[in-house]
């Protein structure tokens, strides 16, 4: 792979390029940054759970403050990688008119979408939508799809729900081809795990594929991105199947600093941890001495661990970007496919953290409750809604198909003819809901409580 081909301006057919004049003003990456910010897939993140589902408390992160923490890392992150490979290729920013700022915003901006594929619940929802599509209730629905098409909602990933975002067409949004028009650059920043949901690759040690990043439905549109892009194919066998964007490293490292970290915080503040034993850790992070005094005075332990928790993201930003630069040619190659968060120099304490933060946080029983509720909320909302567009002639079924929003049927409200893509629309819908709107659905649909009158 090779920078000049990786850092393209081009977006889906049709949609042109800025000139250079305007690209000094507000370049296209910067565009593609914007238009994920106002879309309302990434507004919806702020009623989705991050660690706590339905916090009360008003400093708990949803997946909306997580996805901006995590633009800002990987802001940071893409320009100081920026830098030092415009300098190690000196005519690259002449021939592609790219500066540090713009890996910045590259890797900003698939940062920003992250998670804006998630499904309510967390990353529960996923296990809850899988489990609906692998359960015999869904059996009727998948029984003419190919066994890729069946993998692809079987093992549900946000993941590939967050590429068919940014990539797919409503029949209601007709005229704004392409879903939201990014870059192909920053699409396959976006794209951390660049293959299909079969063959699976069981104990693999390669990041990038324990995961798939798009469905069925959008592997082709994957596939010329990639083509474009130089991405190196991984199979000679047909699938898609593709080495990262080198950028996509990035991306990761910024979640994985993110969710570590502020996650961390997040059980601290709650009182799932111990504020003594978080201090500890993350002073170690530090290198600080045990012992040691700050000169600063803290008048509140919480701010003490949120000067820690900056100071640690700062000293994980410097580490990750060494680490790319320190690996740039392998990954170019595709040689080189591991967590970049892996080789920093504190990745025994971060582990430790991981493993605290499991125990305490993620398995709190709070957390554990809503966890089991989704299971019950998105599997009892796909059966309704899927039996409403397979047998769409019961009165019953009229009504729920009422319900439906116009963007998730095809056009003219009609139930779409491919079955695959008709399934696909309602997993779109449920798994689009916020947590309280799904539960608010599923409460009204099941009878147990009524809409409020106007």
């Amino acid at each position: 792979m090779n920078w000049e081909k990786l850092l393209s301006r081009k977006r889906y057919e049709g949609q042109q390029s800025l000139s250079e004049s305007e690209e000094m003003v507000r370049g296209e990456f910067q565009r593609d940054y914007d238009r994920i910010v106002f879309s309302s897939a990434f507004r919806r993140l702020q009623n989705k759970t991050q660690v706590m589902p339905l916090p009360e408390s008003d400093f708990v992160h949803t997946r909306l403050t997580h996805s901006l923490e995590t633009s800002c890392v990987g802001r940071s992150l893409g320009r100081i990688v920026g830098k030092k490979i415009l300098e190690k290729y000196p005519g690259l920013e002449k021939s592609n008119l790219i500066n540090e700022a713009n890996f910045g915003d590259i890797v900003a901006a698939a940062c920003l979408a992250h998670d804006i594929g998630n499904p309510p619940f967390g990353h529960s929802g996923e296990d809850a939508i899988s489990a609906f599509f692998q359960g015999p209730e869904a059996s009727v629905f998948l029984q003419n799809l190919t066994d890729t098409q069946q993998a692809d909602l079987q093992n549900f990933e946000g993941n590939a729900a967050g590429f068919r975002i940014l990539t797919h067409t409503y029949p209601a949004q007709c005229s704004l081809p392409g879903g939201l028009s990014l870059t192909y650059t920053t699409l396959a920043t976006f794209t951390k795990y660049p293959k299909e949901s079969l063959p699976k690759i069981p104990d693999t040690k390669n990041t990038s594929e324990k995961k798939y990043g798009f469905f069925q439905s959008e592997k082709i549109w994957f596939k010329t991105i990639a083509d474009e892009l130089g991405l190196l194919s991984k199979t000679q066998t047909g699938e898609i199947f593709y080495h990262r964007h080198p950028l996509a490293f990035l991306v990761e490292a910024a979640d994985d600093i993110c969710y570590r970290i502020i996650d961390f915080e997040d059980g601290c503040r709650l009182g799932l941890i111990p504020k003594d034993t978080a201090e500890n850790l993350l002073k170690a992070i530090l290198e600080m001495p045990e012992g040691k005094k700050s000169r600063l005075e803290f008048y509140d332990w919480r701010e003490q661990i949120g000067f820690l928790r900056a100071k640690i993201i700062s000293k994980l930003i410097a580490e990750t970007a060494e680490i790319f630069l320190a690996n740039e040619t392998e990954i170019l190659a595709g040689t080189y496919d591991n967590p970049l968060i892996s080789e920093v120099s504190s990745k025994t304490i971060l582990n430790q953290i991981k493993k605290l933060s499991i125990e305490s946080i993620y398995k709190n029983r709070a957390v554990l409750e809503i966890e089991a509720a989704g299971f019950e909320v998105l599997g009892g909302l796909l059966d309704i809604f899927l039996n409403a567009v397979f047998k769409p002639q019961s009165r019953r079924h009229q009504k729920i198909l009422d319900l439906i929003p116009d963007q998730y049927l095809d056009m003219n409200r009609q139930v779409h003819p491919d079955e695959y893509e008709r399934i696909l629309q309602i997993t779109d819908f449920i798994s689009g809901l916020t947590d309280q709107a799904a539960i608010n659905l599923y409460r009204k649909l099941k009878g147990i409580s009524l809409p409020k009158g106007y």
